[in-house]
């Protein structure tokens, strides 16, 4: 039996048990997350391919051609060269890029070459890739910057000492006119002008700059320079990941595999895909608790995505859990804490995420607030005049958007909840009017129509399962 099938066969017979058991659930993330540094290399070459394929959107041309490269490679005492583009274009980042990184990492551990693309020219330009505007360049210090925030952040997902590193200024920064016009001679401009958002942003009559066209085309020699075997990204990198092929067959060369990743959906449960700008994201830097927090938020119906993305586990480990859920022998809540669980695991260590878990169940399990340790505090005298929306999405990051407030309050999930010494509680939900109402003034109002006169022990204010303490400093 293979390393990874021993390791399969002791989690599925803790996944058979208890899992509201913190013991369980500490030996199986034990377990599972041993599996991010385990070596793969024992495994047949068509259960590598297939490993890989399991994680993928789409392998092209076949995973039949993967685990026959695979195959080919190990005959001739090597490896197949992988590679994954960046354009550092931003300094924080988040588990949605964790992605084709964890991804990456399996092929590494298979006993493949890995190599990082840093795409120091190509950021310059900026990737137009599903955007209804141009990007503004980055100067060679953001890109600096960005490139030293990306590898700390992904660092817990992946072995940067095992990876070849290459800026892509080392080829585009010398290329001459004479050979880029040679490349951009045999692709038609027909192919780049098909894309869904450049005819969307033409049909709308924004500008396209010449940069941006070119933009898939130098992307695409990188993996000619680096004579890739497979180019690994998110399945809207796909059209530039085929013209690498295109490239690469002018370059003379076997034409790469493209395996794409899917694009992982927000916590807010809308559909839209995980973003910073939507606010609906989980940040590789986060806390513990709130990483464990955030996971906990988001709908039933996700867990399988989540666990698919980010987890070592493998398809019949998440079938079997899913299996459970849905015949009633497994809560759907115990499940998301494995999952939870699993996320802080990763990022900060399996202690760490045992005592995420312990302070989750604290917070959200006991009847009174008061005992809650840690809560975000609102000040009432230097927020309580701005409206409630505000405060849930500027001042406490509760809420993504204005509407998402509404929302919440259109599902009865927003309120001030009112706590007394003697451990009485009173509730009281806020309507859709009162989003707009500054905090203050619903405050008082609630608290001023409590019975007998008793002073409370606590005010909070309540959005879905997040709370944040009232106070006046």
């Amino acid at each position: 039996m293979t390393r990874l099938g021993d390791s399969v066969q002791r989690a599925s017979a803790l996944l058979a048990q208890d899992l509201s058991s913190d013991s369980t659930v500490r030996q199986l993330l034990a377990e599972t997350g041993s599996r991010r540094y385990l070596d793969l290399t024992d495994l047949p070459a068509r259960e590598q391919a297939e490993l890989i394929a399991a994680r993928a959107v789409e392998v092209l041309p076949s995973v039949d051609k993967l685990a026959a490269d695979i195959e080919a490679a190990r005959a001739e005492g090597r490896g197949l060269r992988v590679k994954l583009g960046i354009d550092p274009t931003a300094a924080d980042v988040h588990l949605g890029h964790a992605v084709p990184v964890i991804v990456l990492s399996r092929f590494q551990r298979m006993g493949h070459a890995v190599t990082l693309i840093i795409g120091d020219i190509t950021a310059k330009i900026g990737d137009p890739s599903g955007r209804s505007a141009e990007r503004p360049p980055l100067s060679d210090e953001d890109i600096a910057a960005n490139l030293a925030g990306y590898r700390g952040q992904v660092k817990p997902f992946f072995d940067f000492e095992r990876v070849e590193f290459r800026h892509n200024s080392e080829w585009l920064a010398g290329i001459t006119l004479p050979k880029l016009i040679g490349v951009l001679s045999q692709v038609p401009a027909s192919s780049l002008l098909q894309r869904e958002d450049f005819r969307t942003r033409l049909e709308g009559g924004h500008g396209l700059t010449m940069s941006e066209l070119i933009y898939p085309v130098a992307m695409a020699i990188d993996s000619a320079e680096i004579d890739a075997d497979i180019e690994l990204g998110g399945v809207d990198q796909l059209l530039n990941m085929q013209m690498g092929r295109r490239v690469m067959e002018i370059y003379g060369q076997q034409p790469q595999l493209v395996v794409t990743m899917p694009l992982v959906e927000g916590t807010d449960g809308t559909g839209a895909k995980m973003s910073k700008s939507k606010g609906n994201y989980v940040g590789l830097s986060a806390p513990a608790d709130e990483v464990f927090g955030k996971i906990m938020s988001v709908p039933d119906r996700l867990m399988e995505p989540y666990l698919r993305a980010w987890t070592e586990w493998t398809d019949p480990e998440i079938a079997g859990a899913l299996a459970r859920v849905a015949d009633g022998s497994l809560h759907p809540m115990d499940l998301k804490k494995v999952l939870a669980g699993e996320m802080v695991a990763a990022l900060y260590g399996v202690e760490a995420a045992m005592a995420a878990r312990a302070g989750f169940t604290a917070q959200f399990s006991r009847k009174s607030f008061t005992e809650v340790g840690t809560l975000p505090e609102v000040d009432l005298a230097e927020h309580g005049a701005e409206r409630i929306d505000a405060v849930l999405t500027r001042v406490l990051e509760f809420a993504a958007s204005s509407s998402a407030a509404r929302r919440l309050a259109k599902q009865n999930a927003l309120r001030i909840v009112v706590e007394y010494p003697g451990g009485g509680q009173r509730s009281e939900v806020l309507g859709e009017a009162a989003v707009t109402r500054s905090l203050a003034e619903v405050a008082d109002e609630v608290t001023a129509a409590q019975d007998g006169g008793e002073r409370p022990a606590g005010v909070y204010l309540k959005a879905g399962r997040k709370l944040a303490l009232l106070v006046r400093r």
